[in-house]
Formats: C-alpha cells, sequence, structure tokens
C-alpha cells in the first residue's frame, strides 16, 4: 500500500521521523507541508495509508499543521496515522490533530503516535549533547521501528489521556496562536554575525532576509527556532523565558541546511 507523510519540522527531528518511516515502509512520499502553503485550496490526499509528523508547540501543534489539517481533505484515504515528536509533554497534540481532522472529514486519526526527541527550544531548557543525544535518538529508533510496523499493518491505535498536557494546552495554547507571528520580535542578532545568510536558507516560512548583511524578521514567524539552532556561530538569541545566551543549540545531527531548503519546495 502506498504510503504519503505530510511533515513540517524547525530543527530536523520531525524529518528524520519521516525519512526512517519512509525507508522501512518503502513506497512512501514526504511531502513538505510548507510547500502546500501558497494557496488556500483544499488539499486532497492520496489514496492508501497518509500521515501527517510535526512537533509539539505549547501542548499543541505548529500553527502552520492546524491550518493544513484544516484544509485536508481524507476522504478516500485508507488509513490516517499522526506522530508528533516532543522533548517534554505534550500527548494532547494528537487530540488536536484528531479533532481538526474531524472538522471537515468523516473520520479522524485512525492511530497517534508520540516520540521523544531531543528538546530543541533552549529559552524552556538547555538542549541535551554528546552522548545523552545519542541515547534519546537510539530510543527513538527503537519506537520508530515499533510504530512502523504498526502503521504497515494499519492496525488501529487509540490516542491516549493526557491530562497535564490538555491543561497546559487550555492555558497556553490560545496566547501562543495569537502572539506566534510577531514572536519574532524576540529574536536579536549579536555583533558575531557573518551575514552568512544561513537563517535565511532553513526558515521554513521565508520569514527573513538579509538587509545591510544582518537577519531581519517579517513577521511570519512559527517560532520553529530553526534560524536560532543552525546558526553556526549563534549569534542569534530569543529573548523569550530563560533566554538563550549560554544554554547551546541542537538540530537533528543528520539533517542539513538543504534539507531545510528542501522544505520549502516540492
Amino acid at each position: 500500500m502506498h504510503t504519503t507523510i505530510y511533515y513540517f519540522t524547525g530543527t530536523g527531528n520531525s524529518l528524520s521521523v519521516a525519512r526512517k518511516i519512509r525507508d522501512i515502509l518503502g513506497d512512501t512520499d514526504l511531502v513538505p507541508i510548507c510547500s502546500l502553503m501558497q494557496t488556500e485550496e483544499e488539499i486532497i490526499s492520496p489514496e492508501g495509508r497518509v500521515g501527517i509528523i510535526c512537533p509539539v508547540y505549547d501542548a499543541g501543534v505548529p500553527v502552520i499543521v492546524r491550518n493544513f489539517l484544516k484544509r485536508l481533505n481524507t476522504g478516500k484515504t485508507a488509513y490516517v496515522f499522526g506522530i508528533v515528536t516532543l522533548g517534554g509533554t505534550g500527548g494532547s497534540a494528537l487530540k488536536m490533530m484528531d479533532v481538526t481532522l474531524l472538522e471537515k472529514n468523516p473520520t479522524g486519526l485512525n492511530a497517534g503516535f508520540l516520540i521523544r526527541m531531543p528538546n530543541n527550544f533552549p529559552p524552556v531548557s538547555t538542549p541535551p549533547s554528546g552522548e545523552k543525544i545519542l541515547s534519546i535518538l537510539s530510543s527513538a529508533d527503537v519506537e520508530i521501528n515499533r510504530i512502523t510496523e504498526i502503521i504497515r499493518e494499519c492496525k488501529n491505535q487509540k490516542i491516549g489521556m493526557y491530562p497535564i498536557s490538555s491543561l497546559m494546552q487550555t492555558v497556553l495554547y490560545g496566547g501562543f496562536v495569537r502572539g506566534v507571528h510577531k514572536a519574532d520580535e524576540k529574536f536579536s542578532v549579536s555583533d558575531t554575525c557573518t551575514s552568512c545568510g544561513i537563517c535565511v536558507s532553513v526558515c521554513p516560512t521565508e520569514n527573513i532576509s538579509l538587509e545591510d548583511g544582518k537577519p531581519v524578521y517579517h513577521h511570519r514567524c512559527e517560532l520553529c527556532c530553526a534560524c536560532l539552532n543552525f546558526c553556526p556561530v549563534q549569534a542569534i538569541d530569543l529573548n523569550l523565558m530563560r533566554g538563550t545566551k549560554g544554554r547551546g543549540r541542537y538540530h537533528y545531527p543528520e539533517v542539513t541546511v538543504r534539507d531545510m531548503i528542501g522544505q520549502k519546495n516540492l
């Protein structure tokens, strides 16, 4: 059975999961969600299996993913699964996926899964490094293999109950949605910036340009922090909560700038 996986990634965790599932299943297309957001037309999914893979933001899904789900028609799809990658709490994001799909479709998710990955949001907690990253990714690979066999057999997997995550979503997500596009006002750029333009290249929403050699943000931010985490000299900081100065950076080791550029194109 053919599989189509729609994905959104900020630092490569969700893309890495999508790739590994593709490699195990075979006959799978990866479709970047960013590449479908230039129009407001309905998105009709192909027949077969359909997956949605994305990170958790404020106990929900990224705004760009929620908007995508509102346009997705899964009418002839045999099996729909959702996967969220997370460094902390966020199982309620799967319920959000399911409920949003049901706004347009007779059925939501047939199955939903969580995959724990290295944290990539320094304002909340310092990203892991060294052996800790390897340990987390090794455990994730085991979970990906388990999940992929469930997907291969099109088994239903009930979405669990996540009371703490659901409470966090209730408290945090509305404010996140209202403020996310202008959250880029909280980024700052230090004099160590080399004008390399990597931040421009990796931004999935083309929210950044270079002006006089420095990144300028244009209020289409998804707060994915690709610019923050891919900057080779850590010249970009995010002045939220604990801030990011001296708190380390992370992106999936095998996801490159070229991969991030590819997220914007079919």
